[in-house]
This record gives C-alpha cells, sequence and structure tokens, in this order.
C-alpha cells in the first residue's frame, strides 16, 4: 500500500472515522496542529536531557491519540483521551513545579532546550485555539481540551526546568 492515494488532490482527506472533509476544516486544522506540535517536539527532544526526553517522548506517543479522536467525528476512537490522562499530565506539571520553585515571570529561551520546548508551548497553544474553535461547531470530548491546556503548562515547566538545570532560569527582573 503506497501513502500517496491521490485521494486527496481535490482538497478533501478521510478522518479516521471514515468521513470525507475539506483540507482546510476546523478538525483537519486542529488535529493537523497537533501533528505539527509532534514533529516540533521530536526536534527539541534532541536537545533536552535524558529525564526530559522520555517525558516528551511519552507526549508524543500519546498525541497520537489526541489526533485520532480529532480525526473522528461520528465514531468514538479506539483509545479515546481520558480525564485521568489528564490528571496524569497534572501530577507531572506539579512534579517539575515542585523541583523549579518559579519565583515570578520567565524571560523564555535561555537554552537552546528551553528555546525549543518554549515553541512547543506556543504550538500547543495554537492548536488549543483550533480544537476550542472547533468545538464550537462540533462535539470534542473535555478530555481532549483538557489535555492540550495543560500540555502546554506541561511544556512551559519543563522548558524551565531545563533552564533551572543549567541555572540559566532568567525572570523578568532579572534583565537591565
Amino acid at each position: 500500500m503506497s501513502i500517496s492515494t491521490m485521494t486527496g488532490d481535490e482538497g478533501q482527506t478521510s478522518l479516521w472515522s471514515g468521513e470525507r472533509v475539506d483540507k482546510d476544516s476546523l478538525r483537519v486544522e486542529a488535529y493537523g496542529t497537533v501533528d505539527e506540535l509532534n514533529s516540533f517536539l521530536a526536534e527539541a527532544k534532541h536537545h533536552t536531557c535524558e529525564e526530559v526526553s522520555r517525558y516528551i517522548l511519552s507526549v508524543q506517543r500519546f498525541l497520537f491519540k489526541v489526533g485520532g479522536q480529532l480525526a473522528s467525528k461520528d465514531v468514538q476512537y479506539v483509545e479515546p483521551v481520558s480525564e485521568e490522562d489528564v490528571e496524569k499530565l497534572t501530577k507531572s506539571v506539579h512534579y517539575f513545579e515542585e523541583i523549579v520553585g518559579l519565583k515570578g515571570f520567565v524571560i523564555p529561551g535561555s537554552t537552546i532546550a528551553s528555546a525549543k520546548l518554549d515553541i512547543c508551548r506556543t504550538i500547543a497553544r495554537r492548536a488549543e485555539r483550533r480544537i476550542i474553535a472547533l468545538s464550537r461547531l462540533e462535539k470534542v470530548p473535555d478530555p481532549v481540551r483538557k489535555y492540550i491546556n495543560r500540555l502546554s503548562d506541561f511544556l512551559y515547566i519543563i522548558a524551565r526546568y531545563e533552564e533551572f538545570k543549567e541555572k540559566k532560569l532568567l525572570y523578568k527582573n532579572d534583565v537591565e
């Protein structure tokens, strides 16, 4: 089977659930932005410490659930995102917050790793905006929206963790 099916040449694509939709639909835009995030995470992973790298790989694997669920319109995806998944990510945010101990607004990107993660964070925020726009027109499960929201928090704190480890955490008030 070829990856080039030529079925999208007229501007439509198939969802996981089988429906054909326009390639510029909000649904395709939402899961396409999640896919973009996954690709940027792949790059960031090569610049982070081993611990953060493992977390990123876990998130990358999980984003296939998010994308699959967004690519499912009238059929429930086989591995839906759950409230437990959101809670697990929330606990990871809290774990890194305890270590870093933020004390104010941070200037992003004091290291290559944190800069890459901050780009990922902003893409996650864009994905969230696309998902919210889609949810105004079609049903998007709550755990999907919550997970993407929490993911941007997670990416923020692991970027700060990378800076913290290198003693390069730079606060807004530290800059002249």
